[in-house]
């Protein structure tokens, strides 16, 4: 079956309450079980802690009259999160904010509400958290998740459907809503065969699944894939972590400059060029295709088009400024509960 009709499936079960698919024989459980041992055995080695990155980036430029801060919510797991490096301006939401704050000429206040370890169906958790506060409405917000859902096994129907939900949900209040989808965690280092061949396959069928569903919610998608590809396998150490499963600062960089176009074009800030580029395998084709193409080309962005099509991308990637130490109000928000610092309030206007 083509990964197009796997992910149709999937999302279809997810939109109508559908169970889980099953990828794997009976008779290759055991061996794949016991790769699974060896993986966890050979990943890890660093404590669950991230640097704290919600604050204020680009704090000297100023605002227009009439003009507001950007605000800006980073939900995920933790590569969302930015485990793995030792400073907060390493972390793909104080990369995205910077970049996004010198493209927008403006500051962009980031929230980052992301849990190392996160599961889709704590997105629920999560934007309930970044909505607490109504006098706090996100502008944009970039989702990061799927790799836990695939190694806890998580029926992809239900992984989907959580997306969904979460998407839906930010969309209602007016935000942008961009999603890095399932990376391919084939390309982890100690992922052994037949281990990898699996992981690969089911990660790309989960960010193709993720992907129509996020654009049936409304948002847009970037695929994470092997985005790294050749250079995760010329210089591993340098890519990934310490603990040789999250990315490095240099790792989390790339991923960063992927979405940093998508992310900005979805707020009007990137150009919007009127004809597709075919030369670059851009293309306006039904969701599930579209889907299925970027699952197999990371850094492709996928966004609506009239149902049931869907416009395929590849936008050109900009080197990142540098960030910033974030600038943070006297009492910084917990990770997990958005402060109440903002005074002011700008009316919403909910997505059509």
């Amino acid at each position: 079956m083509s990964r197009a009709r796997v992910a149709r499936r999937i999302a279809a079960g997810a939109a109508y309450g559908g169970g889980g698919i099953g990828l794997v024989g009976a008779a290759g459980v055991g061996l794949l079980l016991a790769e699974a041992q060896l993986a966890r055995r050979s990943v890890g080695g660093l404590p669950v802690s991230v640097p704290r990155c919600s604050g204020r980036y680009g704090k000297d430029l100023p605002l227009r009259p009439g003009q507001r801060e950007l605000r800006f919510g980073m939900l995920g797991d933790s590569t969302a999160a930015g485990q793995g490096v030792h400073h907060s301006r390493q972390t793909p939401g104080a990369l995205l904010a910077s970049g996004l704050a010198a493209v927008a000429e403006r500051p962009v206040d980031l929230r980052n509400v992301a849990q190392p370890g996160a599961q889709s169906d704590d997105l629920a958790r999560q934007v309930s958290g970044l909505l607490s506060d109504p006098a706090w409405l996100p502008d944009v917000c970039v989702i990061m998740i799927g790799a836990n859902d695939v190694t806890h096994r998580m029926p992809m129907t239900r992984s989907v459907r959580y997306l969904s939900e979460a998407v839906r949900r930010l969309r209602s209040t007016g935000s942008e809503v961009v999603v890095g989808t399932c990376p391919d965690l084939g390309t982890i280092e100690p992922v052994y065969q037949p281990l990898r061949f699996l992981a690969r396959r089911v990660s790309r069928q989960l960010a193709a699944a993720q992907t129509i569903g996020t654009v049936d919610a409304g948002g847009r998608t970037v695929s994470l894939g092997d985005l790294l590809g050749p250079e995760f396998a010329a210089n591993p150490r340098e890519l990934f972590g310490p603990d040789n499963y999250h990315p490095s600062a240099e790792g989390y960089a790339t991923a960063a400059m992927a979405i940093l176009p998508t992310l900005c074009a979805s707020l009007g800030l990137w150009p919007e060029e009127d004809r597709v580029d075919v030369s670059r395998h851009e293309g306006i084709l039904p969701v599930a295709e579209a889907a299925a193409e970027a699952a197999s080309e990371a850094g492709t962005e996928v966004s609506g088009a009239r149902a049931p099509w869907a416009l395929l991308k590849h936008r050109r990637r900009r080197r990142l400024p540098a960030a910033t130490e974030p600038a943070r109000a006297p009492a910084p928000p917990d990770r997990t509960t958005p402060d109440r610092t903002t005074p002011d309030r700008t009316t919403r206007r909910p997505a059509g």
